[in-house]
């Protein structure tokens, strides 16, 4: 056997070629053989050489490892293997016996032996065996003949691998393939330093960094790990996986990752997210990275680069993979291919793209003409679907702006310094939001339709999303009502995000910490409850606070006492049942009161009109915080009292408002059924407004 420093010195001199290709190797759905063949025409033309055969969900690979292919599946593997040698790429088989070998059973491990046998006939010249995701405790006959779960494995990868002649490519993963996974640390890790003394050197290893789906992989531990396991290694890298979350898709670049890494590892495989077309940018742009000359001769990263990498620019590589993927988006070969492929269920929603013999007449409606796909739209595209750990530059802007609108809404309803910065900021963000719209639409209506049926479901998602906030800042800044879906207590599926999954994790402690936007807007969380004598003086504060926000906009502003200001202030006292108090988790933030017989109050203030009372004897009067954004709280406040009111027998209700107290004007018209009404003796700047019950 070769000495530690040999084996060292030979994976680090590169006396074999650097591995950079794709690992199928997630849990979901496998690929299509024409997928697979499609993979392997795009590899060879960016420069990559490896494809890794290794999907969790291939029965014959993993849960019935022990079978052999039938003849019709032995005939589509001989296929793709050829397929992949055709275009001078290693084609890499892989089984997963883990789940239920016994180590120390002859017949298992000729069962393992007969089945690479078969796959080695078919043409396949490189394999891997696959420890990952079992449990480590060995059965009792195999504690008998091993002395750990890392001898047992090892045992048993050394004698297959001198079994098929040791082949140039064979690769190990072992049970902890992540720094995460090893006990106590890397370096203390007893089975790792198994693998590491044990395995027969012409095996390569495969490690996913410091976790399953790492956010950086350091040169410093590839160093650590390399000492450990006295070879480098082979990453298998999750940065692009999605098959943990089918709500996610990763269309950013290959980034943090160092070039420096390149002579450090034997190679990079990257198992990229489940639906296959979208996986353009992850390969494209790891091929990008793998061409790298770690020799620092190439300085193309501009000053604003984050990694500051000078052989490798995630930005550049990224435009230069979106550039191509564009010509992919726009070619109609593939809808051409699939509209005659009759077996295909991916059927297009429009297969004639010839001229249209309609021409509208004057008057009427033109013909709808889709705009063409841009390379922009498929930057927004990458940014909002961006990586595991962040987000791209598009979507954070879009989540700060929301957060600081929302934040802020005070400006839009209150006249102040910051108005005019918070309508700017606003247009700002609605002219994002149309982005979006325009993109999903652009996608929809791009010739390759087998790219967009990958897409569908995350675009519309995101589409449903952003119209949904767009829709809320417009109702904050007083351009639209308020979203049905948003304020209704009974909303449209498709306004919430539903699903078991959801509620048992809203359920759990801590949801939502690993949000990748740092500084969400919490959602505020109201409490309606009857007003009692001890509220008076809160009652009093908000009453005041929002009485100074007004003065605000005119210093020189006098008010005339209205009847809601002596309610308000507590010279009068609500009718019983008649008071409500609004509170969230700071205190009380606004309240509702009302009087259901108001003539003796109106008489002794203003000189009211007697046939207005008549028809509106009850008065409601109102305020809220400017920190209260949603509408929906002041809209049940102000229809519980009418209930009440109605009940008690009233026929009608109104209120005084100030021009100036836009808000509260606003939440009695889009909230209710209150509209203006003639009312003798108010002020100029004062309007009444009531309604019927």
């Amino acid at each position: 056997m070769a000495t530690s420093t040999e084996v060292s010195e030979k994976a680090q001199s590169g006396a074999k070629r650097f591995i950079g290709g794709v690992v199928e190797g997630f849990y979901g759905r496998p690929w299509t053989m024409e997928q697979r063949t499609e993979l392997f025409k795009r590899e060879q033309k960016w420069g990559l050489n490896t494809y890794l055969y290794a999907p969790k969900d291939d029965y014959k690979h993993r849960m019935y490892w022990r079978d052999l292919y039938s003849p019709e599946e032995a005939e589509q593997l001989i296929a793709l293997i050829s397929a992949a040698q055709q275009h001078n790429i290693d084609f890499v088989y892989a089984i997963s016996p883990g789940l239920d070998i016994t180590f120390s059973n002859r017949k298992e491990v000729a069962a393992l032996k007969r089945k690479l046998d078969q796959v080695r006939d078919f043409g396949c010249n490189s394999f891997s065996l696959l420890f990952d995701d079992i449990e480590t405790e060995m059965c009792p006959a195999d504690k008998q003949a091993f002395s750990s779960f890392a001898h047992a494995q090892v045992a048993i990868t050394n004698e297959v691998f001198q079994h098929l002649g040791e082949p140039s490519t064979f690769l190990f993963c072992p049970t902890d393939y992540c720094a995460a996974f090893c006990t106590p640390t890397v370096t203390q890790s007893s089975y790792l330093h198994t693998v590491g003394d044990e395995l027969l050197p012409g095996i390569d290893v495969l490690w996913t960094g410091p976790k399953v789906v790492s956010h950086k992989i350091s040169v410093e531990s590839i160093e650590e790990v390399s000492s450990i396991l006295k070879r480098a290694p082979v990453i298998w890298d999750n940065i692009h996986a999605n098959d943990y979350d089918p709500q996610r898709i990763f269309m950013g670049p290959y980034k943090d990752r160092p070039t420096e890494l390149i002579p450090k590892l034997r190679g990079v495989l990257t198992n990229p997210n489940c639906e296959f077309y979208p996986n353009f940018v992850a390969i494209h742009t790891l091929a990008t990275w793998c061409k790298a000359s770690a020799d620092g001769a190439t300085k193309d990263v501009e000053m604003g680069d984050e990694e500051q990498d000078p052989c490798y620019s995630p930005h550049k590589a990224l435009t230069l993979a979106l550039t191509d993927w564009l010509e992919e988006f726009l070619s109609t070969d593939q809808l051409t291919a699939c509209v005659k492929k009759d077996s295909s269920d991916e059927e297009p929603m429009q297969t004639d793209l010839g001229e249209h013999s309609y021409v509208p007449g004057p008057g009427e409606n033109p013909l709808y003409t889709a705009e063409p796909l841009t390379l922009d739209d498929l930057k927004l595209l990458s940014d909002l679907f961006y990586l595991p750990y962040e987000y791209g530059p598009t979507a954070k802007s879009m989540l700060h702006e929301l957060d600081w609108l929302k934040g802020h809404s005070h400006a839009a309803a209150v006249k102040s310094d910051q108005t005019a910065e918070w309508c700017s900021r606003a247009r700002h963000f609605d002219d994002m939001c149309e982005a979006v719209v325009r993109m999903f639409n652009r996608l929809s209506n791009a010739p390759n339709r087998r790219i967009l049926y990958d897409l569908y479901n995350y675009i519309c998602d995101i589409k449903s999303g952003v119209n949904l906030a767009q829709a809320y800042v417009k109702s904050l800044g007083g351009l639209g009502k308020p979203s049905a879906q948003l304020m209704s207590d009974d909303p449209e599926p498709w306004g919430f995000r539903g699903g078991l999954s959801g509620e048992f994790q809203r359920m759990l402690p801590g949801h939502g910490n690993r949000d990748l936007y740092k500084h969400p807007h919490k959602t505020s969380v109201y409490c309606i409850r009857p007003y009692c004598t001890e509220d008076k003086m809160d009652v009093q504060r908000i009453f005041v606070k929002m009485q100074q926000e007004r003065q605000i906009e005119d210093a020189s502003m006098t008010e005339p006492p209205l009847i809601s200001d002596i309610l308000s202030t507590g010279e009068i006292p609500p009718s019983p049942q008649c008071a409500l108090v609004l509170e969230d988790d700071i205190g009380p933030c606004g309240y509702m009161l009302a009087l259901t017989d108001a003539k003796a109050a109106a008489t002794s203030i203003q000189d009211t009109s007697g046939r207005v009372l008549e028809d509106f004897p009850s008065l409601i009067t109102g305020q809220v915080l400017p920190r209260v954004t949603d509408p929906s709280p002041v809209k049940r406040m102000i229809g519980q009292l009418l209930s009440t009111m109605r009940s008690c027998g009233s026929r009608g209700v109104f209120c005084m408002l100030r021009h100036s107290d836009r808000r509260m004007l606003d939440f009695y018209t889009e909230s209710s059924s209150f509209q203006p009404i003639k009312m003798g003796g108010l002020p100029p700047d004062v309007i009444a407004m009531g309604t019927s019950l």
